[in-house]
């Protein structure tokens, strides 16, 4: 039991760090104005989603009725939203990568297919998806927006490692995690209303943190979706663990262990997005975040009296004077014409004291403390926290309130995280345009890695 109470303390305090860094409120009121303007595109470019799908393509390609509900899909997507609720891995909490995601499946008849009538084509799916770039290319924590058919024609498919959607994380059946008209369904499915509930005993073990008491409902859900009323549904509980849910009149009994794992992998999956108890539920039930602190339409939907509070204090400026106890005298630092100096020594006193640690003298503890900002200051944690999680523009915020804009950084920890991030971006570039990751003529990511990759640990594990 102590170990299980470590755990969740140890994933609410990951889960308290993602909701802090990984969708910033920048981003979120950007996407908002814009989604609410009718500029679908524009929300996705705010959230940090790239579109590879064109509508026009798309009612040549499937018929103007199938490209009708994409486009009004489109419209009621919050990309902000979709990120929010998107799967993440440990131990940095960023995106999990090399995925697809199904928001939305659309059928295709053969006499829809296409403007042109080319005769007798078989019926068939098309899903609006959402993917994880390669952990070798999730510089920027991107996604992109595709629509798929199963032909792996287009080049997003060619260089992506699972271009199929995937059953285990399909979102198809929880529009209320990306679609902004049906937020509010996120109270129900999530379980809010019955409050929290002690998990059952499991065939294998106990399962602290797992959405029980909503698996009959969920797996209902997933049934009708398949056509039946009734059957057997696969929950996965973490690496090669899973349970089998005899799903009979809206009962549930766990099925006799010893199923053939074929005949287990063959049955539908319930989605991770019904397995878990939502974070955000159990951080507002511990106490460890309040309702203004997620995202709008999650409040709302979780804490119904929520009202969103007015605009936030003042924050002080960035740059205010420091103080520095330098030489038994309180001097302060801070930004003067763009840049961080000290505040109470003469410029040839500066001078003075630069040349007496060119020759190997102590440095002056002003000019130690500026020094110290610049290689290895107090918010790094924060802005490399920033930069995982792909917010480059809160994380050179950070770093010119407290340098200022005219810097130049220096040698050290700082300068490092951020020419690696940039570094990494390119190699997201480069992998969009198809010219780095695996294939012929193309950069290896095991053996040619741009400098500054970090490939994820081979530990990584879902939140």
């Amino acid at each position: 039991m102590l170990t299980h109470t470590a755990n969740g303390d140890s994933r609410l305090s990951l889960w308290l760090r993602v909701r802090e860094f990984a969708v910033p409120p920048s981003m979120i009121e950007t996407a908002g104005l814009r989604r609410t303007a009718g500029d679908w595109a524009g929300a996705c470019a705010a959230a940090g989603v790239d579109v590879d799908l064109d509508l026009r393509s798309a009612a040549h390609a499937y018929g103007r009725e199938l490209a009708a509900l994409v486009r009004a899909d489109l419209r009621r997507l919050a990309p902000d939203l979709l990120r929010w609720h998107m799967p993440r891995i440990a131990p940095d909490g960023v995106l999990r990568p090399g995925l697809t995601v199904p928001l939305a499946r659309y059928e295709v008849s053969g006499k829809d297919a296409g403007d042109d009538d080319v005769g007798d084509i078989a019926s068939h799916s098309v899903y609006l998806v959402v993917r994880t770039a390669p952990a070798w290319a999730d510089a920027g924590q991107r996604m992109s927006l595709a629509l798929w058919d199963g032909s792996r024609s287009a080049v997003g498919e060619r260089r992506h490692p699972h271009p199929r959607p995937s059953q285990r994380y399909r979102l198809d059946l929880h529009r209320h995690l990306w679609d902004a008209r049906r937020s509010d369904e996120l109270r129900v499915r999530s379980g809010a209303d019955a409050g929290p509930t002690a998990d059952p005993p499991l065939p294998y073990e106990e399962a602290p943190g797992r959405a029980v008491d909503r698996w009959a409902a969920e797996a209902g859900i997933l049934l009708r979706a398949e056509g039946r009323d009734s059957g057997h549904v696969r929950v996965r509980l973490g690496a090669r663990r899973q349970v089998v849910l005899d799903v009979r009149a809206g009962a549930v009994a766990w099925a006799a262990p010893g199923t053939p794992p074929p005949a287990v992998r063959a049955l539908p999956t319930l989605p991770d997005a019904a397995t878990w108890v939502l974070p955000d539920l159990e951080l507002l039930r511990s106490g460890l975040i309040e309702a203004g602190r997620l995202h709008p339409l999650v409040a709302s939907a979780l804490v119904p009296d929520h009202r969103p509070a007015g605009p936030a204090p003042a924050a002080d400026p960035p740059g205010q004077p420091r103080p520095v106890d330098c030489r038994g005298v309180r001097h302060r630092i801070g930004l003067s014409d763009g840049i961080l100096a000290p505040l109470d020594h003469s410029p040839a006193e500066i001078l003075r004291e630069e040349l007496l640690v060119a020759l190997g003298g102590p440095p002056l503890p002003c000019l130690q403390a500026i020094d110290d900002a610049h290689r290895r200051p107090d918010c790094l944690a924060g802005v490399r926290e920033r930069l995982d999680h792909g917010d480059t523009a809160g994380a050179l915020a950070v770093v010119e309130g407290l340098l200022g804009p005219g810097a130049a950084l220096r040698n050290g920890a700082l300068r490092d995280a951020l020419e690696s991030a940039a570094r990494r971006r390119i190699a997201y570039g480069l992998y969009r345009a198809d010219l780095y990751g695996p294939g012929p003529g193309r950069v290896l990511p095991g053996k040619d890695r741009p400098r500054g990759h970090r490939a994820r640990p081979r530990h990584s594990h879902d939140l």
